[in-house]
């Protein structure tokens, strides 16, 4: 359990033996109680609502001590509501793996064809004389509300992801979405963040059910050009990364001008080059787009009978 600073109250579950640093406390289960259980009860809890201090919250063995807790008593009971709960988090995991795996293949393959078997003769372009659409809704604050769209901010753009998270989503009105938003990004779009941390970048999904904030611009390469997946590999190569970093202003918060990303150097291949890597990759990401939907659907389903499994309004059936 997360002790202290921005992760106080976070609770995680190992069954690995680990270094548990001065910044967490470590937990086992007392008598026959589940630890997988306690772990899922635990998150429901949310100990985060009971740490001491504003500015720097805390987390102490005393504090764990002093709350009053309902808990299932019978351990089959507790064995089922985690076996339940546990099994969704596995196949969760088991969709993460394999969209990493898919996304190594297709960075392996961008290496091998475009970076070390790189032709002499390949062409180089300004990324704006490649691109047919582009969005750039800086400067639009747009009114948020409780429910509509979801508005995908810069914190939803991770390079360890392909496609946006929805952590700590907010949302704007059908009107809103109407009236502040003239373009919207399509299924396979670039959305490429350019402040606060540049360079973060991820491909739109299938379908697209969101609109992007401020400090984002979508791209659309033109296909007589390019493909979006080359383009998203390229961006995310690790010499155009540094180039990213290089390339920012501020200190405090980085941004990168749109004039300055517009103007970077692409390598154009061969239209038969990119094209068979095209035909490739595009199976590759269209199964990551249909393992994040999974994702979305099954981390929707666990967080929906979490707290329904540990205040009893739904009961499993156990030996």
């Amino acid at each position: 359990m997360g002790r202290v600073g921005a992760y106080c109250g976070a609770t995680y579950y190992e069954d690995r033996p680990i270094w548990v640093s001065d910044n967490a406390l470590a937990a086992k289960p007392k008598d026959k109680n589940n630890a997988k259980y306690l772990f899922y009860f635990l998150k429901n809890v949310d100990l985060n609502l009971h740490a001491q201090g504003s500015s720097h919250p805390l987390i102490t063995q005393t504090l764990l001590n002093s709350i009053d807790i309902e808990i299932v008593k019978e351990p089959d009971e507790q064995k089922a509501i985690a076996s339940v709960l546990s099994s969704l988090d596995d196949k969760i995991d088991l969709l993460h793996r394999q969209s990493k795996t898919l996304e190594a293949m297709a960075e392996t393959l961008f290496r091998q064809w475009f970076v070390e078997e790189v032709q002499d003769n390949w062409n180089e372009k300004e990324l704006k004389d490649i691109l047919e659409f582009v969005v750039d809704n800086r400067g639009k604050t747009a009114p948020t509300s409780e429910t509509g769209i979801p508005l995908i901010a810069t914190n939803c753009i991770k390079n360890n992801n392909i496609f946006p998270t929805y952590e700590k989503i907010r949302y704007i009105s059908e009107e809103t979405y109407s009236n502040w938003f003239r373009s919207h990004p399509e299924p396979g779009d670039l959305i490429f963040v350019n402040k606060g941390t540049p360079g973060c970048i991820n491909l739109a999904p299938n379908p697209v059910d969101f609109c992007i904030a401020q400090d984002m611009i979508a791209l659309r390469v033109n296909k007589n050009h390019l493909s979006n997946y080359y383009l998203f590999l390229f961006l995310r190569s690790e010499d155009v990364q540094n180039q990213i970093i290089n390339s920012s202003v501020g200190t405090t918060i980085p941004h990168l001008k749109k004039t300055d990303l517009l103007s970077f150097k692409i390598i154009i291949p061969d239209n038969y080059k990119t094209n068979e890597f095209n035909k490739i990759v595009e199976s590759f990401f269209l199964k990551i787009n249909s393992n994040s939907k999974q994702i979305r659907t099954l981390g929707t389903l666990r967080d929906t009978l979490l707290p329904k499994l540990m205040n009893g309004e739904v009961r499993v059936d156990y030996p």
